[in-house]
């Protein structure tokens, strides 16, 4: 082959690679064009704008009343476009000074020229979505728009606003825990108030359409959103915020006073289960107390002695005891397979009614009662306490409830003295809400109600939905049980262990309750120390009950501990709070149906006016006959006599002993000139009645009180 042959073969192998090599390139881009064209169009969209979620405002949660317990705070992130439309140079240059100067005195964080340098070094890098300030507030927000630059607007100024909200509790500690708070982690809003209605307070999310732009940050395409985000509706609870204040400052008092661990109230009404005021304080490492845990929701521990009603009930409920039935509790001791249990007094109580083993909280005639008539009929015990549902949950909205342990006979758990043991309220385990549910039923006849918190729902104002009262239990026991339950939580306060809580005002009906707290490694006995558990549940006015109310103070120091000296004094202090704030718990004042004997005093002036305030005080007058219009008064024995006065045109009208008010419509009616000196009744007048009136004349008016 010759060389020019060779040449051609090589430059024409050339040719047709290249042409194979561009052939196969316009395939690629038809393909590319016609077959995947869509798919690349929406991934390049996909890349460059996108739809963000618009955060709706957030519910509130008010208090009865309408009292606010938790809100969002509206915060702002400010943020500029230095390369908006309208943002000449000129524009820029003859603002930016002012602008940087206005910044540096709203935020005080950087000094003007600071601003201007960053301002400018942000224009020059063409930076479209430039950071200025996070956690700018409203008021900041509303003196930023009228800076100079930003108050051109948007496309001219560059001004962009993005909106931020922080959950506020206007009352911080005061049931803190109960509302609860907003998390925004995987699991949600689980604490609360807000957790638990945090499908209705959150709202409906929007949708705002954002451009990707240099620096790979965004901002909106336009101001309007794409959807619009619906608010989320207002929880309306059942807590009165000043009782809540009350009860949060009473067991705060006692829980300092006694050095306790921690402590909770509950204050309910009776017919509704409606929460009124619930309280959780924990010391914490300051020594301080605040709100961290929702023990009386969630903290599910032996009772001790509160438990004792439950237990005097079933056996009244199955007919084994009336309460005048004596128990010999002997030298206050015995034993239960080797187990020794004792009552609080040394040397005991020796024989006493039913009634009063209950009313001297005796460990040892509760015992005796329960383990005499059980005995061998363990289920029979237990099966009456299920059916007094206090083996299962209230059922309230909010999240964490402690679950009620009551074993069963032959359980792994269940031993011989487990029946004596549960009589007194050991190896039981309830929340202080569940036994206030309890105790609350039986101020209710037996009608066992689901404690509430919530009490509406409503909308910009509007009510959207009203929660009614639920039943639990129509009636956890038979009447005659319920009459002599409240007979013996009457007698507690009347002449038992809580006789220091009675008063004359009201009475006052419970039960005290001093307990052994177990550690769950050593028992109810570490270091040779003991701690315990003072509580004090019951209702008020024992008579015709209105509030049921519990009070639980933790590990309170060894000198003081039982309840009726730790607990009592916290309900106590609710109660009288409670009771004196209630004008629907005393007795109406009956009004006289006449007025006193001796007539009130009272001013002349316009007949009809004294008529009709007359008749309407219920003063008896006598109207001489309607002959004028203005009356002079005057009392006679027990009424009041309405004399006529005249009032001739042209002449000066007698204004004596009537109000300023009356007396300046006749004078200045008259082209008098008035001046009054003093306040009351017009005591004397310087032109004398009757005389000639002079249109502009000056007339003085001496004013008194007597």
């Amino acid at each position: 082959m010759s060389v020019k042959k060779d040449i051609l073969w090589r430059v024409a192998l050339v040719y047709f690679g290249m042409l194979v090599f561009a052939v196969v390139i316009i395939g690629k881009m038809v393909y590319i064009q016609f077959a995947e064209g869509s798919h690349w169009q929406d991934k390049a969209g996909r890349m460059t704008i996108r739809d963000i979620t618009i955060e709706p405002n957030r519910g509130n949660i008010y208090a009865a009343g309408n009292r606010l317990l938790a809100t969002s705070m509206p915060y702002y992130e400010i943020r500029m476009d230095l390369r908006a439309a309208g943002l000449t140079d000129r524009i820029f240059n003859n603002n930016i000074d002012s602008l940087c100067l206005a910044l540096a005195g709203l935020f005080g964080d950087k000094s003007a020229p600071a601003y201007r340098a960053e301002l400018v070094k942000a224009r020059q890098e063409g930076k479209r979505f430039h950071l200025l300030q996070r956690r700018v507030s409203h008021d900041q927000l509303r003196e930023l728009r009228r800076f100079p630059l930003f108050r051109l607007g948007r496309n001219t100024g560059g001004l962009i606003v993005i909106n931020d909200y922080q959950r506020i509790q206007p009352y911080q500690n005061l049931a803190s825990r109960t509302i609860g708070y907003t998390t925004k982690g995987e699991s949600g809003n689980v604490v609360g108030i807000e957790g638990a209605y945090d499908h209705q307070l959150r709202g409906v999310a929007g949708l705002k359409l954002m451009q990707r732009i240099s620096g790979n940050a965004w901002m909106p395409v336009n101001d309007r959103n794409e959807v619009e985000p619906r608010d989320g509706m207002d929880v309306v609870t059942t807590i009165d915020i000043d009782i809540q204040d009350v009860a949060t400052n009473a067991l705060l008092r006692q829980l300092m006073a006694h050095r306790a661990h921690h402590g909770t109230a509950i204050l309910m009404e009776v017919q509704t289960g409606e929460i009124k005021a619930i309280a959780n304080l924990e010391r914490n490492s300051s020594g301080g107390y605040s709100e961290t845990y929702n023990y009386a929701l969630g903290e599910s521990t032996e009772p001790g002695s509160t438990f004792k009603l439950m237990s005097l009930m079933v056996a009244l409920e199955d007919g084994y005891i009336r309460l005048e039935d004596s128990i010999d509790t002997g030298n206050g001791e015995i034993s239960y397979y080797g187990h020794r249990i004792s009552d609080a007094r040394r040397g005991g109580y020796g024989t006493l009614s039913v009634g009063e083993v209950f009313e001297m909280s005796s460990n040892v005639g509760t015992t005796m009662i329960i383990d005499r008539h059980y005995r061998g009929k363990e289920k029979d015990f237990i099966n009456r306490l299920y059916r007094m549902n206090l083996n299962e949950k209230t059922g309230v909205e909010i999240r964490g409830e402690g679950v009620p342990e009551i074993k069963y006979p032959g359980s792994n758990l269940w031993s011989a003295i487990s029946l004596p043991m549960m009589s007194i309220g050991y190896e039981v385990r309830m929340t202080p809400l569940q036994i206030l549910t309890f105790y609350n039923a039986i101020a209710n006849n037996g009608r066992m109600v689901r404690p509430r918190f919530v009490s509406s729902l409503q909308y910009h104002g509007n009510i959207i939905e009203n929660f009614p009262v639920e039943i639990i239990n129509p009636a956890i026991a038979s009447p005659a049980t319920i009459k002599s339950a409240r007979r013996m939580l009457e007698g507690v306060v009347e002449s038992g262990t809580a006789i220091n809580l009675s008063n004359a005002n009201y009475r006052i009906a419970g039960k005290t309750g001093t307990a052994q707290i177990a550690n769950e490694k050593y028992g109810y006995r570490m270091n040779s120390r003991v701690s315990h558990q003072a509580s004090f549940v019951g209702y008020f006015p024992a008579d015709n009950p209105r509030y049921s109310c519990i009070v639980v103070v933790n590990s309170p120091s060894n000198n003081v501990y039982y309840g009726n000296l730790v607990a009592g004094p916290i309900f106590r202090e609710i109660a009288d709070k409670v009771y004196a704030t209630g004008l629907d718990m005393h007795e109406p004042v009956i009004a006289e149906s006449r007025i006193a004997s001796d007539p009130p005093f009272s001013k002349s002036g316009n007949r009809h006016d004294l008529a009709r305030v007359f008749a309407h005080l219920g003063v008896p007058y006598h109207d001489g006959g309607d002959v004028s219009e203005w009356v002079s008064t005057m009392r006679r024995d027990s009424l009041v006599e309405l004399r006529n006065r005249d009032m001739a045109e042209g002449l000066v009208p007698d204004v004596v002993d009537m109000s300023l008010m009356d007396a300046l419509y006749l004078l200045e009616n008259r082209a008098l000139r008035v001046e009054a000196r003093g306040r009351g009744k017009v005591n004397s007048q310087s032109l004398p009645p009757g005389t000639r009136l002079r249109p502009g004349q000056r007339i003085i008016l001496d004013m008194s009180l007597n």
